[in-house]
């Protein structure tokens, strides 16, 4: 029994040795990603007379906010923000909405063409969606919808990614429970939501979080289908800082405003990230 119990114990001990030198190597990992963020925060609150290289560069003698002043007189940020936040969380309720159900539609209905539809639909993830650009602005043109915020979100109100991902977790639902529902009299509809929509939280929750991010962080189509201030994003705005002030790159000023952009977006993926823990315990089914 000795002789097992230490075979055990050297065991555990090799097991501990391997989880700590993963920890470090992750923790390590993490310092690394999270310095050039760290970097980015302590220049936006520097006066413009402190270096803004090297490791010098986390060392702040006069903390002060008038780098976010002179941000706010370059560009519109609330009017931006709000573009921004408009965009984002429209854009992600309709994708969400339309891509679970054409997703729940492709899963739990036998029609005609249904795999051919579906294959053809898998088939456009090839394709870039830069290469549709021309075509989509011809289309927002002859809708009027040029300068309009509607024309960030109406072209990817339902993307092949989404849908795949969202029917491919549906799949997993069982059929017993949509028949047990069409018994009970539920509509179609209400069987999507009632039924359906709970069980899916986790994966509804993980496309949420990373439609955010793709959207907040967006340059490409605003910087095509906007062309006023009023209207831009603040990723597209904040791009268009100045990059000389004088004789100097005010770069305080562009980090400033760099800030404003990736920190709420840092805060939506936490957010984020806790939705989909909570739904992976409310949308569990039980037995």
């Amino acid at each position: 029994m000795a002789k097992y119990k230490g075979v055990g114990m050297k065991i555990k001990k090799q097991g501990f040795g391997q989880t700590l030198a993963v920890n470090i190597f992750m923790i390590i990992v993490v310092l690394v990603c999270l310095f050039p963020v760290l970097w980015m925060c302590m220049i936006s609150i520097k006066s413009v007379g402190e270096k803004v290289s090297g490791f010098n560069a986390l060392t702040v003698a006069n903390p002060t906010l008038s780098n976010f002043s002179r941000l706010f007189e370059l560009i519109p940020v609330w009017q931006n923000l709000y573009n921004s936040a408009f965009t984002t969380i429209i854009g992600t309720i309709t994708t969400l909405f339309f891509c679970a159900l054409a997703g729940f539609a492709f899963a739990k209905y036998r029609f005609p063409g249904r795999n051919k539809l579906f294959a053809f639909v898998i088939a456009t993830m090839a394709i870039s969606a830069e290469a549709g650009a021309i075509p989509l602005f011809v289309i927002m043109r002859k809708l009027n919808l040029i300068n309009s915020l509607w024309s960030l979100i109406i072209p990817r109100i339902a993307t092949a990614v989404g849908i795949f991902y969202l029917r491919q977790y549906m799949l997993d639902v069982p059929d017993e429970l949509v028949e047990a529902a069409r018994i009970d009299g539920c509509k179609e509809f209400g069987i999507f939501i009632r039924v359906i929509c709970p069980v899916i939280k986790p994966a509804l929750a993980s496309w949420a979080s990373l439609t955010m991010i793709a959207r907040w962080n967006d340059y490409f189509w605003p910087l095509l289908f906007l062309n006023k201030n009023s209207k831009y994003t603040l990723m597209v705005s904040v791009s268009m800082l100045p990059v000389s002030d004088g004789l100097a790159t005010p770069w305080q000023v562009i980090l400033a405003g760099c800030t404003l952009v990736i920190v709420p977006a840092i805060i939506l993926y936490l957010i984020m990230q806790l939705m989909q823990k909570s739904g992976s315990f409310a949308g569990a089914v039980k037995g």
